[in-house]
This record gives structure tokens, C-alpha cells and sequence, in this order.
């Protein structure tokens, strides 16, 4: 595929809240080793206001921009905000009815630029950025035709940091006050992120379901 259309797209959303919801509790679970626990029930709620929003879109830009702005007033808390802030900052990069190779790269970049206007962390502190930033710097520097192998590529780099975070002292949140007791257990965020983006990628080639998703 060599253009990221509207409908396809959409199918992303779709598949990546059917895929988070599968794994609800899990997130749940991992966020309740040093936080509140609600990750997972955060997460879906957000993913659903996601979704239904971008059902009216017309195009890119004004489809994430209205999911942007609508799952921060329809869900609160840091979970919506950094999604929201990702979808905003991919309209700044999208334009028109579909996408190519190029345009898919500059959208997913100006996503991780949104959610740097809302948080200080970065690679290595343990949170979802150690998801975000492999697959985005993964996806600019992939050569390929075919966006589904740049998804594809990205997402295993998410794969890949979101593991990583379980070897990882925190440095932001609740679990930066247990220090080195944080090591050893994975962060939600990273996870659940990293889960989206494996539902990006095989939303648009199916073989990558078969991918251990962490």
C-alpha cells in the first residue's frame, strides 16, 4: 500500500481499541503495581472517544484534529491528554484525503512533537516515550515503498521499548518515589502504546498479528 487512506486509517483506530481492550486488565494490572491501577479502563475509554470521532472526519487534518481536542473533553486525566496531544500534533503534518509513504512519516513525527508539548520524559525514564520515540525514529529512517512495512517497522521498535522498561528505574509518576523498587515490572503506558501501534500496523498487513506483541 502505497497511500494511507481516510478508511483505512480508520481501521487502525478500530483495531487498536479492539486490541487494547483485549489486553484492559493487563494494563490495569501493571499500573497498579505503583499507581492507581485504572491505566487499562483510562486507556479504552480514551481509544473509544477516538474512534467515534473520527467516524465524521472528512479529511486529516480537521478528522485529528477533532479527535485531538474531543477525547480531552470527553475523558480526563494524563492518559487522554497525551493522546490528545498526539492527534493534535498530527494534524499539524497531515493534509487531504490520503497519504503517502513521506506524508505517513511527517504525521506519526509531528504526533511525538504534540506529546513533547505535554511532557518533560523521554527515551529511558520509563514511560510511554520509550514506546513513542523508537517507533517514530524507527519509521523516519525505514526505506520502503509500503507503509505497512513503516508501521510495522515502528511498532516492533515499540515492542521493543516498552520491554526494555521493566529493566528501567522510573523517573516520572508515582513510581519514581519507590526508586529501584521500580525496577523490574513494566510500565503501562509504554505497553498500552506500543499495543496501538502493533494494531496500526496489522490493521493494514494481517501478518503481523503474528508478531509477540510483549
Amino acid at each position: 500500500m502505497e497511500e494511507l487512506t481516510l478508511d483505512t486509517f480508520r481501521q487502525m483506530l478500530r483495531n487498536a481499541l479492539l486490541r487494547i481492550k483485549e489486553r484492559q486488565d493487563e494494563f490495569s494490572q501493571l499500573d497498579a503495581v505503583f499507581g492507581d491501577g485504572d491505566h487499562g479502563t483510562a486507556i479504552v475509554a480514551a481509544m473509544n472517544a477516538v474512534v467515534e470521532t473520527a467516524e465524521k472526519g472528512a479529511d486529516f487534518k480537521t478528522m485529528l484534529n477533532d479527535m485531538g481536542f474531543n477525547v480531552m473533553l470527553q475523558t480526563s486525566g494524563s492518559t487522554s491528554t497525551l493522546l490528545g496531544a498526539f492527534f493534535l500534533g498530527m494534524s499539524d503534518q497531515a493534509e487531504g484525503v490520503s497519504l503517502s509513504v513521506t506524508a505517513v512519516k511527517k504525521m506519526f513525527a509531528g504526533g511525538l512533537n504534540g506529546v513533547c508539548t505535554q511532557t518533560l520524559a523521554r527515551k529511558g525514564d520509563k514511560t510511554m516515550m520509550d514506546a513513542l520515540i523508537p517507533a517514530v525514529e524507527t519509521m523516519a529512517g525505514f526505506r520502503s515503498d509500503e507503509i505497512g512495512d513503516i508501521l510495522a517497522a515502528g511498532a516492533l521498535a515499540a515492542q521493543q521499548g516498552a520491554d526494555r522498561t521493566a529493566g528501567m528505574k522510573a523517573a516520572f509518576g508515582r513510581a519514581r518515589n519507590y526508586g529501584e523498587r521500580s525496577v523490574g515490572s513494566a510500565d503501562p503506558g509504554a505497553k498500552s502504546w506500543a499495543c496501538m501501534l502493533s494494531a496500526f500496523a496489522e490493521a493494514v498487513i494481517p501478518r503481523f498479528a503474528k508478531v509477540p506483541s510483549g
